[in-house]
């Protein structure tokens, strides 16, 4: 059991879109692939407070406080300024909990690795070396 399991909890998922509706989307997919059950939290943080397209560090923010519970926080993102975004936050050190990770994945299956990892009782490295993994996902 590694340490971050010994202090409790599952590995929480964010999922940083520049539209509410395609986050909130994926985490249902991720959710229902991964048995439908509530074991592994994941937090939508698509667009703007507004309701608008983009992409907000408030929201981001409050996801992934949302989600820990001490295991850690793995963050997918889609695509240019969530990431930037999220870069900025863990560069800031103290808008984030702690053991909060960007992980560079594809969105959509990265997602779906990420929360069946997760719902293993994976680690945070296991959860995001099993999103990464999505990369190589061949579809022919």
């Amino acid at each position: 059991m590694s340490d971050e399991q010994e202090g409790g909890g599952v590995v929480g998922i964010v999922l940083v879109s520049h539209s509410a509706q395609v986050a909130a989307s994926v985490a249902e997919l991720a959710q229902g692939l991964a048995g439908g059950g509530t074991a592994v939290p994941v937090a939508p943080a698509g667009g703007t407070e507004g309701g608008e397209l983009g992409t907000s560090a408030e929201l981001i923010a409050a996801a992934a406080a949302d989600v820990d519970r001490g295991a850690g926080v793995a963050v997918l993102a889609d695509l240019g300024s969530a990431v930037l975004t999220v870069k900025a936050l863990l560069a800031e050190g103290d808008e984030l909990p702690d053991n909060t990770r960007l992980v560079d994945a594809p969105f959509v299956e990265g997602a779906v690795a990420a929360v069946v990892t997760a719902a293993t009782g994976a680690d945070l490295a296991a959860v995001e070396a099993a999103a990464m993994e999505a990369y190589a996902y061949r579809k022919t």
